[in-house]
């Protein structure tokens, strides 16, 4: 089915089509017996595919990446969908329109996206009240958190602590997001000394009633050994509790599509990543002797791609590009070649 309507989606601008389809799903699953035949068509249940990390039990370990649903709007749908779990954000202190419109890209040829989206979100307390009133199910909810775009670097922990005190409550894990490439200078925030004061700072404010919290940070695909080498230090010494690899990434390597579209300024997202982002998993789990957990994200396309990243050394895997260019079966087809 997705097959066929493709095509027509394809024919839009993907973040209007984006909206307009993730709306319908809303109001559509309004109508009775509709999600119940959703979750059935595309749910996928075996016990070999539960997994239990950092203190939290997964269902099974294919997650939404961050991006997708930036303000909850549309968790309790998209779990239908057959998901372990879902990553809500990048959202940052204060609303913020985001980047100049367009600002997404689809590069067929390569079965890739060029985003520069700006974390652009309604604000922590926005997505804050709809996580209170979502109704779970077991599924685990993680908090993806930025800095304001008008932040300086030198004050950005700030941000990281107001997001932090205001999704305690409605999150089961926090990814710290320094590795964007479409907020003007956010990646420096991964040199070493800015990373390890912001992930302490956490640290400290991280245990609440008796209750800690998994945080996790995202890096990026364009890291060289070396700063890899500074980032498990980083791991070890602040004791977060894992890594996502990776972000987008910023090289146009290798990129079948026109010029015009690939020399686009943003994030490559895709099957363009998929290599790198497994490199980089890898690297993380043999170099750290597997001290930490990864969950593994980008160009995830199909369940080889999942598997690869999972024998890489990944505990769980997300999926975003490859959702959308593979269609709402793709979370079962992974889940189904994972057992076999």
């Amino acid at each position: 089915m997705y097959k066929l309507i493709k095509p027509l989606f394809f024919q839009f601008d993907p973040e209007k089509i984006h909206y307009f389809v993730t709306g319908s799903l809303k109001n559509a699953q309004k109508i009775w017996g509709l999600a119940a035949l959703l979750k059935k068509v595309y749910g996928f249940d075996h016990p070999s595919l539960e997994r239990e990390l950092f203190g939290l039990k997964f269902k099974n370990p294919v997650g939404l990446a961050a991006g997708f649903d930036k303000n909850g709007e549309y968790i309790e749908e998209l779990a239908n969908f057959g998901f372990g779990f879902i990553e809500v954000g990048t959202v940052t202190p204060l609303p913020q329109p985001g980047n100049d419109k367009p600002r997404m890209f689809r590069l067929q040829e390569d079965a890739a996206l060029i985003n520069r989206m700006g974390f652009n979100n309604k604000g922590v307390d926005v997505l804050a009240r709809k996580l209170e009133s979502v109704k779970r199910n077991g599924l685990i909810i993680g908090g993806n958190i930025g800095k304001n775009k008008n932040t300086p670097n030198e004050e950005a922990v700030n941000d990281y602590i107001k997001c932090f005190d205001r999704l305690f409550n409605v999150v089961d894990y926090f990814v710290v997001n320094v590795s964007s490439p479409n907020t003007p200078n956010l990646r420096a925030l991964q040199e070493k000394e800015p990373l390890k004061h912001i992930l302490n700072t956490l640290q400290q404010r991280n245990l609440k009633d008796g209750l800690s919290k998994p945080i996790l940070l995202k890096i990026a695909p364009d890291l060289t050994d070396s700063q890899l080498d500074d980032i498990i230090e980083i791991v070890q010494e602040t004791k977060i509790a894992g890594i996502i690899a990776t972000n987008t990434t910023i090289s146009r390597d290798g990129l079948q599509a026109p010029a015009s579209l690939k020399n686009e300024m943003g994030g490559v997202s895709g099957k363009p990543v998929g290599k790198r982002s497994t490199e980089v998993i890898r690297y993380l789990s043999e170099k750290s002797n597997k001290a930490f957990p990864i969950i593994g994200v980008g160009g995830i396309h199909s369940s080889k791609d999942a598997k690869e990243k999972l024998e890489a050394g990944a505990s769980l895997v997300q999926v975003y590009t490859g959702f959308v260019y593979e269609g709402p079966g793709l979370v079962k087809r992974i889940l189904k070649g994972l057992v076999r």
